[in-house]
């Protein structure tokens, strides 16, 4: 089963608009972020907690989908 991951990644032209990658786990989402955008750096990485869109953000592991006018902006915890 996938979860959802978002990354931020930056590169040569500056910061990509949000990028969401199905995967196991983060370091496999890594894997394949670091696959689909080799120039870039991953910047960070997380699940998004409770960050919805109506974007496709694809199903099957490897999904790897940039979601334009969208920017990075950290999860946030509902832990008190």
């Amino acid at each position: 089963m996938t979860k959802l991951f978002i990354a931020r990644l930056t590169g040569a032209e500056g910061e990509r608009p949000l990028v969401t990658v199905r995967a196991a786990a983060e370091g496999e989402a890594r894997l394949f972020l670091e696959a689909a955008f080799p120039d870039d750096v991953v910047a960070e990485i997380a699940e998004p907690g409770a960050w919805v869109s109506d974007a496709d953000t694809g199903t099957e592991a490897g999904d790897v989908r940039e979601h334009p006018g969208v920017t990075w902006q950290a999860p946030t915890s509902h832990a008190d």
